[in-house]
């Protein structure tokens, strides 16, 4: 289950085939032009800017009407190519389990009142602007397997695009249950091995994740907010009776634990201390138990029984310097695991940090792939073109061990293991000569003859709403309103 780059080139030519052949079929209609419009992608040459520029490309031998056909009215079993993604070798972490990392990326779309599904998503920095802004656009949520180290790729596993009447939290979890179930049924994790860690930043509530896969051989690893109020462990028997001599009921929680305030800390349970060549000597203290109490409100609303008590490990991690020069402000973090030692908090802490990775792949597929440039109407079709970014992306990473450094003049060499996706990509063209090509070619004909000119469109497309469509009762109260 190691990287591609140790694998032999024989090797790795019979796995991007594989893939290939895979990959066509699971393009169940117009299956011809989505694999060409794949290989577009990765041959053309600078970033992708225009969807229709990928159709002058020599690897795309049909007509820019048959390429939006096939994104309006293909077919991508989608089901089927997440198992050929988790039959992949996997990255692993330094300790030899597997990371995922989760996180959502926004395909913004202000100008599209005719798109459906719509929601306000939150993004900081757009237009030279210091403050964040709500801005229209589909949300899509990636799970990808992390590498160790420092890198620039990972292996993107799913992508789910959220819906107004969608809950954050159980579309993730759902997602989550499922790219496991797929790598336990492909082989990718078996009994005995450690449990995958989930890793989470601080938009996710960790503790809900827990209790949402539980069942399920993970580990939740989630950012925390530095002004949370969590609680210890209740207390013993016997420090009970010396701290009540008059009796009373047990508490279900122990005292608090704020992380704005020091004196709340107590001692913690395990410290390390490591020096780094990037952020210079980080800290880190750990405090075991520690969970969240929590109240029948907002998420928790209907849950039914006792609520639970979930815990686990928080830790706090300081460094010198952040890249930058920025002031590095402590690190909050929450592992569902209970009991770690030392040396089990510096791996969690260490592949948080890895996380970042996935921000690289983001950056990538919209600026060099283009993910988000097609100006495309329906939800539907750009469903099934983030697949075929996925699917590009995929392909580049199992050529990652054939490509060679295809540099620019201004450029300094590059070890082949140290290539990034985008220099892979320019050397993408002189391997897919080598690589099977499924795809027919195509039949000879002549475009349609269109609108007739100076006619009207009389059929006006359908505008559509912005935002949520259902909204959870805050507090018992508010549901028990009449219509609530």
């Amino acid at each position: 289950m190691s990287l591609l780059p140790d694998a032999g080139p024989g090797e790795a030519f019979a796995k991007a085939s594989r893939f290939r052949d895979d990959l066509f079929d699971c393009l169940t209609a117009r299956g011809d032009e989505l694999f060409e419009l794949v290989d577009a992608l990765l041959c053309a040459d600078g970033p992708v800017r225009a969807l229709v520029d990928l159709t002058l490309v020599a690897e795309h031998r049909r007509g820019h009407g048959a390429m939006y056909d096939a994104l309006n009215h293909g077919s991508v079993d989608v089901p089927r190519l997440r198992q050929v993604l988790a039959g992949l070798p996997m990255p692993e972490a330094a300790d030899g389990r597997l990371v995922l990392a989760v996180d959502i990326s926004h395909w913004l779309r202000p100008d599209a009142p005719t798109s459906a599904e719509r929601l306000f998503c939150h993004v900081y920095g757009r237009s030279g602007r210091s403050s964040d802004q709500f801005v229209p656009g589909w949300p899509y949520s990636f799970v990808a397997a992390l590498e160790s180290g420092r890198t620039s790729w990972c292996q993107v596993l799913d992508a789910v695009r959220l819906g107004p009447a969608d809950d954050v939290a159980e579309v993730t979890a759902a997602q989550v249950r499922r790219v496991v179930t797929d790598l336990i049924e492909m082989g990718r994790w078996n009994v005995g091995d450690r449990d995958i860690l989930i890793v989470f930043d601080a938009g996710y509530d960790a503790p809900r994740m827990a209790h949402l896969l539980d069942g399920f051989p993970v580990e939740i690893l989630g950012r925390m907010r530095s002004d949370r109020v969590m609680r210890r462990p209740k207390p013993s028997l016997k420090e009970y009776a010396l701290a009540y001599p008059q009796g009373g009921r047990p508490p279900k929680h122990g005292k608090e634990f704020r992380f704005a305030k020091p004196e709340t800390w107590g001692g913690p349970d395990a410290a390390t201390v490591q020096v780094t060549d990037r952020y210079g000597t980080a800290r880190a203290m750990a405090w075991d138990r520690i969970h969240p109490r929590l109240t029948t409100r907002s998420a928790w609303i209907d849950h039914t029984g006792e609520l639970p008590v979930i815990e686990g490990t928080l830790i706090r991690l300081q460094v010198d310097r952040l890249p930058g020069g920025n002031d590095p402000l402590p690190i909050w973090l929450w592992s569902s695991a209970t009991g770690l030692t030392g040396e089990d908090v510096d791996v969690r802490w260490q592949v948080f940090l890895r996380r970042f990775d996935l921000e690289h792949t983001f950056r990538m597929i919209k600026q060099t792939l283009g993910w988000t440039r097609p100006k495309l109407r329906t939800p539907e079709a750009a469903d099934r073109w983030t697949w075929l970014i996925v699917a590009a992306h995929t392909q580049l990473r199992l050529a990652r061990p054939l490509a060679a450094d295809v540099r620019h003049p201004w450029e300094r060499p590059v070890e082949p293991r140290r290539l990034t996706p985008a220099r892979v990509r320019r050397g993408f063209r002189n391997l897919r000569p080598n690589l099977p090509c499924p795809a027919r070619a195509p039949n000879p004909g002549r475009p349609g003859p269109g609108r007739p000119l100076g006619s009207k469109n009389r059929h006006r497309a359908p505008h559509h709403d912005v935002g949520k469509t259902a909204k959870r009762p805050e507090s018992i109260k508010e549901r028990s309103r009449p219509g609530g």
